[in-house]
């Protein structure tokens, strides 16, 4: 099977969370969305992972509907249910219970398989100051590529 470019990315969970740990989830999804996936048409803004009755959940996450799907299209923002074993799960859960963690989806892909895989991460939430610490880490690494590259 041919190597797919779809790679949705969700840009402000490395801004707004520190990580600490990374998992590559399965989600169960329907035909209509997969294809919609499978064209790019998904959004990771805004969306986190929360856990119903030791099952795992992406809420919020935006799947565009097909265009060419009928009476049968999805709903653009369901819930979807991810797919880890029991270890995963379990080590997740108790990384939540700690304050101030919560797991954030980063990153949407199709694997070599043509499975959609969410790549989540368990973080820990900045504080003001320390975002604009990475802001100025940021553009720091930002002028000294541009004095290289001249």
């Amino acid at each position: 099977m041919k190597q797919s470019n779809i790679n949705i990315k969700n840009r402000r969970a490395t801004f707004d969370y520190e990580v600490l740990d990374t998992y590559t989830a399965g989600i169960v999804l329907t035909g209509t969305e997969i294809k919609s996936i499978r064209n790019g048409k998904a959004s990771l803004v805004d969306t986190f992972c929360v856990f119903y009755e030791d099952e795992l959940w992406v809420k919020n996450m935006h799947v565009t509907e097909y265009f060419y799907g009928s009476f049968n299209n999805h709903q653009v923002r369901r819930d979807r249910k991810l797919l880890l074993n029991k270890k995963e799960l379990e080590k997740l859960q108790r990384g939540t219970k700690e304050t101030g963690n919560t797991i954030v989806p980063l990153r949407l892909f199709i694997n070599e398989k043509g499975l959609a895989k969410l790549v989540i991460a368990l973080a820990r939430g900045k504080k003001q100051y320390d975002k604009r610490e990475s802001l100025k880490e940021k553009d720091a690494r930002r002028e000294i590529d541009r004095m290289f590259k001249q």
